[in-house]
């Protein structure tokens, strides 16, 4: 095999790969008898046609597709680049021919050099780390709604936060449309889940009786004949639950936490808001200082690099829809999001994402961070915590290659930590 590569603009390369002829006689060959159950040739036993009646019957490159598709992997992937490849391939076959060597082109975007600005002295806003007694008394009431039970309700019509069951069928200029309709639809009211303006017109309806909302699509609603069209959904509620919360007192207290008395509970409650609001400040100092680095830094990212992130953000998001028992469609339809937008909201995250990640490795190179084994030894002991193993075990689980990505994150980390606390607050 033979590697020739050409550079190309914005970080894009041209792999040329040559397979020697003998090579692409031992793919035709495994082609062969891979296919051979398959084909039938009179006065043949199925199976047992030679392979050189077969390319006489039927031409040589008959096994072509079979061995190709067993030849781009294997040599694609041979370690003889030195390249830092960062997309999927984009595959050429230039010739493909019995008694002649294999060549193929790869187009692969390649990993950008970043040229640093300024990531030390940052100015970043002062954010306040205050905590009130209504932050407190907040806190408190957001415990309860957690401890609360839920019961249901017949004697009154609905209220806001209740949690309601109902059916519903949409209308378009007095015709029902496909997706409008549902039957024991678990809602709660507040939360959003439907088109601007629908949950807050049930507040008020009654328990089996018919109403009606009037709702607007939104303009960019994923259904192109129905975005900003007018539409009635007749609405009958089936249940109505809400929350009964706990009472406020020492009893409460003593089983929410290992406080005696209320008064001891919502010093404890302070204290905790108090480390959170300074996390929380401490997140904010590196999110702005970071994103200013990365602002100043100077790259040139390849498109095929955002492609292969917004793909793995796409499945990762049908993962999870997935486990919620959703379909895309249903998530579309709930937020009024269409596919197109979607995808370009996921560009510009991609893009950040690239960008960032970028800064900070070079940012890591320039300083030159490093992991000790210490330290590697000290995050590996606290992950094997956490899933109560022994450490010994949790290397064993992971392997060498996901212990070499912990240790890129800690240094990525590290460079965060190292911009956050040159950034200056004002």
């Amino acid at each position: 095999m033979s590697l020739q590569v050409e550079k190309l603009e914005h970080n894009m390369a041209k792999l040329t790969i040559e397979v020697a002829a003998e090579d692409v006689e031992k793919a035709l060959q495994a082609a062969y008898l891979k296919e051979r159950k398959r084909i039938s040739i009179p006065g043949f036993r199925k199976g047992k046609v030679p392979r050189q009646m077969v390319e006489k019957m039927y031409g040589p490159e008959v096994f072509y597709d079979e061995a190709v598709n067993r030849m781009i992997p294997e040599y694609y992937g041979k370690d003889e680049c030195d390249l830092d490849i960062v997309s999927q391939p984009e595959i050429d076959v230039v010739q493909m021919e019995k008694g002649q060597p294999f060549i193929f082109t790869a187009e692969v975007a390649v990993k950008p050099e970043v040229t640093l600005g300024e990531y030390k002295g940052l100015k970043v806003d002062k954010i306040s780390v205050e905590v009130t007694a209504e932050d407190v008394e907040a806190e408190i009431q957001r415990e309860r709604e957690r401890n609360g039970r839920t019961v249901e309700v017949t004697g009154r019509a609905v209220q806001d936060k209740d949690m309601v069951t109902l059916d519903f069928e949409g209308f378009v200029d007095g015709e029902a449309f496909e997706g409008g309709k549902g039957t024991d639809y678990s809602l709660t009211i507040g939360s959003g889940s439907f088109i601007p303006g629908f949950e807050e017109q049930l507040i008020g309806a009654e328990i089996d009786k018919e109403m009606e909302v009037n709702v607007t699509f939104p303009e960019e609603y994923h259904a192109k004949e129905l975005a900003g069209k007018p539409a009635v959904f007749k609405c009958t509620i089936k249940t109505i639950k809400e929350r009964e919360l706990p009472e406020l007192d020492d009893e409460f207290a003593s089983e929410v936490s290992e406080c005696e008395t209320l008064e001891e509970y919502r010093a404890e409650v302070e204290k905790k808001l108090v480390d959170r609001k300074n996390a929380a400040a401490r997140e904010q100092v590196e999110d702005q200082s970071v994103e200013q680095a990365a602002e100043n830094a100077e790259m040139d990212i390849p498109q095929p690099m955002v492609d292969l992130q917004v793909r793995n953000m796409q499945d990762d998001m049908s993962y999870r829809l997935q486990m919620q028992g959703m379909t895309k469609e249903m998530y579309y339809q709930m937020t009024g999001l269409s596919e197109e937008r979607l995808k370009q909201d996921m560009e510009k995250q991609a893009m950040k994402n690239i960008r960032t990640r970028l800064t900070l490795e070079a940012v890591a190179k320039a300083e030159n961070i490093q992991v000790s084994e210490e330290r590697l030894e000290e995050e590996l002991q606290k992950m094997a915590d956490t899933y109560q193993m022994e450490v010994e075990k949790l290397k064993e689980n992971m392997g060498e290659e996901r212990i070499e990505e912990l240790k890129e994150s800690i240094v990525v980390q590290d460079a965060i930590t190292l911009i956050a606390d040159a950034a200056v607050e004002e």
